[in-house]
């Protein structure tokens, strides 16, 4: 188990392989690619079937661009096999991704890339595979101690590629509990915390997300000990995973891991229906 001073320390990506500058590359390529085609990003993604904002995002290197995706968007460019090219290496790249991550994180990050099923309640940020850029780079920014500008930056992209996951056909199951303090909290200001609302209303809104928020105006509570996770991977048995100032556990005991399931369980039933969680969004966004 790590502690919190070691959480702090850098992380330790796959620097001398060259992963991080191979995504920024082809993320060059694909913005040249697509210019010189005369298409905006909306196009292409619409054109590839994905989202604007995922486009800009491998664009910038921030997310990377799957051996689906190059395969699928090269001739729609025009690129005549440059992107095709570079498919075996990504794939080679995707399969040390773990590297990327901090090593008290690698376990949970492999699990949590292979899920069926992902079941995430959150007591006082917004979770990560929901966070958009900003905000994800206000919450590393505002971290103590102080991480350097280089730390910041890898981490924000590492948490966007994880994102993918959303991605995934057959996609994994999702939901998502959320204590409404999470929403009010406006991390970043008040600019950064309309776009991640917006984020949690375009990602609930999804047909594979369930995302519900547990009012403070609750009488009843069943679990006010910490946020947790509860994963179900590829082949394997539910797991739990729980983090607490810097201190990480992937539980995988049948008895401590039911014990969060059932939790869970009337969590989800005490918090507002997804229907109702939405509305609420929507009325702190103005849009109701």
């Amino acid at each position: 188990m790590a502690n919190a001073e070691r959480e702090e320390r850098p992380e330790r990506p796959a620097e001398s392989d060259g992963t991080a500058h191979l995504f920024k590359a082809l993320g060059k390529q694909i913005k040249v690619l697509r210019e010189r085609a005369g298409m905006s990003q909306k196009d292409l993604g619409l054109a590839a079937h994905c989202g604007e904002d995922l486009i800009s995002a491998m664009e910038r290197g921030v997310r990377t661009p799957q051996p689906e995706f190059l395969i699928r968007v090269d001739p729609l460019l025009g690129g005549c096999g440059v992107l095709c090219a570079a498919v075996d290496e990504v794939r080679e790249a995707l399969a040390r991704a773990r590297t990327r991550h901090p090593d008290w994180f690698r376990n949970y990050a492999r699990v949590e890339a292979e899920a069926l099923a992902l079941h995430i309640y959150s007591t006082q940020a917004v979770p990560g595979l929901l966070q958009t850029e900003d905000y994800a780079r206000a919450v590393f920014t505002q971290r103590r101690p102080l991480l350097d500008m280089q730390t910041i930056e890898k981490r924000v992209a590492d948490r966007m590629d994880r994102q993918q996951i959303f991605d995934r056909w057959p996609a994994p199951t999702f939901t998502y509990v959320l204590e409404q303090v999470v929403l009010e909290r406006p991390i970043g200001g008040r600019t950064v915390h309309r776009e991640q609302l917006q984020r949690l209303l375009d990602v609930g809104r999804m047909r594979t997300v369930e995302l519900q928020v547990m009012t403070t105006d609750r009488e009843d509570h069943p679990s006010l000990d910490a946020a947790f996770t509860l994963l179900t991977p590829k082949g394997r048995q539910e797991v739990a995973y729980t983090e607490t100032y810097g201190h990480a556990r992937l539980i995988t005991d049948p008895d401590e891991v039911r014990v969060f399931s059932e939790r869970y369980g009337i969590i989800r039933s005490q918090a507002l229906t997804p229907r109702e969680s939405l509305t609420l969004i929507e009325k702190m966004l103005g849009e109701r």
